[in-house]
C-alpha cells in the first residue's frame, strides 16, 4: 500500500462552533482565544483545534454534539473516562478540563507541539514508536478498574468472515473467496489469544501519534480503550505499515504467532465487512479507509498463509 488514504474526514472548524461553547472553552481556559489552527486529521467529525490563548498559553481542544453524529459524543466522554485514568508514565497528552452539558462535549487538552509519523512509515521512526508502544504497555498493565475487556468491546464486530461467507459479495476477492470457511474459522479463534489485562489505546494509527522534536512519542485520542493482551496495539498498528518486518517485530515483543494469525484475521474480516457498509454520519471518507486497510490486512495473513506460518490454515 505505497500510497494509503489519509485518515481524516470533513470536519468544523472552531469558528463553526456555536459562540457559547466557544465562551465556554475560553471560561474554563481562564483567557480568551487570539489564534485556533484546525486539526484535519482522524476520522471523528467534531472540531478539532489547536488554541493560542492570550496569555501565551496553548490548549488542544476536541468538541462535538449528537447532532453532528449520535456516537461521537459518547466517544467523547469515553476519552474523558480514559484520560483521567492513564498513569502518569504513559505518554499521553493530560486531560485539564471538559465540558459535558449533554448535546456538546468538550474536552480540553494538553497541547502538544509535534508531528505525525510520515506515511509510508520510516523506520527509525516506526522503532520509535515500537519502542514507545512496548513502555505504554508496560505501565498500563494491569490496567485501570473499570474497562471493557477487548473480548467484551469487540466479539459482536468481529464476524466480518463469518457474514461475508453467508452473502459472498461480488466483489470478493479471488483469495478470500477460495478461503472463506477456513478465514471464518479462523476468525472465531481470536478471543481465545487477545483477552488480557493491558489497557489497550485499541486505536493506534499514525495519525494518533506525536513525534516531538527531542524524541519523544505521545499517544493521542483514547476513545476506545479496553483491557486486553499486551500485544494487541502492537499488531493493529502493523497493519498500516504493510511491510515484511512486521512478523520479525511482533515475534519479538514475544507476540503468539497464532494469536497474531487470528487477532490479523478477524480484523482483516471486520475491515472487509464494514467497508461495504454506507458510511456513518458526518464520516463520508471511512469506508474508503477501511477498504484500504482491508487489503493491508488481508495480503498480510495472505503473505503468512501462503509461507506455510498461518498455524490453522495450512
Amino acid at each position: 500500500m505505497a500510497s494509503p488514504p489519509p485518515a481524516a474526514g470533513p470536519r468544523p472548524a472552531w469558528a463553526d462552533l456555536p459562540a457559547y461553547v466557544r465562551s465556554v472553552v475560553e471560561e474554563r481556559a481562564g483567557a480568551v482565544v487570539v489564534r485556533a489552527d484546525d486539526q484535519r486529521g482522524g476520522f471523528s467529525p467534531g472540531v478539532a483545534a489547536r488554541l493560542l490563548l492570550e496569555d501565551g498559553r496553548r490548549l488542544f481542544v476536541k468538541a462535538v454534539a449528537s447532532s453532528i453524529n449520535p456516537v461521537s459524543p459518547d466517544l467523547h466522554r469515553g476519552e474523558v473516562r480514559t484520560l483521567a485514568a492513564l498513569p502518569a508514565a504513559v505518554p499521553a497528552p493530560r486531560l485539564l478540563w471538559s465540558h459535558d452539558d449533554g448535546d456538546w462535549v468538550v474536552l480540553g487538552i494538553e497541547d502538544v507541539d509535534g508531528c505525525t509519523p510520515a506515511l509510508p512509515w520510516r523506520p527509525a521512526e516506526l522503532d520509535r514508536v515500537v519502542a514507545a508502544v512496548a513502555a505504554m504497555a508496560r505501565a498500563l498493565t494491569p490496567a485501570p478498574d473499570g474497562f471493557p475487556g477487548v473480548v467484551e468491546k469487540m466479539d459482536a464486530a468481529f464476524t466480518g468472515w463469518r457474514t461475508l461467507a453467508a452473502d459472498p459479495p461480488p466483489d470478493l476477492g479471488p483469495w478470500e473467496s477460495r478461503r472463506l470457511d477456513r478465514l471464518a474459522a479462523l476468525e472465531e479463534s481470536w478471543s481465545g489469544y487477545a483477552d488480557g489485562d493491558t489497557l489497550l489505546h485499541f486505536d493506534l494509527r499514525a495519525d494518533n501519534v506525536l513525534l516531538d522534536r527531542s524524541g519523544g512519542v505521545h499517544v493521542v485520542d483514547w476513545a476506545h480503550a479496553c483491557a486486553g493482551a499486551p500485544w494487541v496495539d502492537l499488531a493493529l498498528l502493523l497493519v498500516e505499515v504493510d511491510d515484511p518486518a512486521a512478523d520479525e517485530i511482533l515475534a519479538d515483543a514475544g507476540a503468539p504467532r497464532e494469536g497474531v494469525d487470528a487477532l490479523l484475521c478477524a480484523f482483516a474480516g471486520f475491515l472487509a465487512d464494514h467497508c461495504r457498509r454506507p458510511a456513518p454520519p458526518g464520516l463520508p471518507t471511512i469506508r474508503a479507509y477501511q477498504r484500504a486497510y482491508a487489503e493491508s490486512a488481508t495480503g498480510w495473513l495472505a503473505r503468512r498463509w501462503d509461507s506455510g506460518s498461518v498455524w490453522a490454515l495450512g
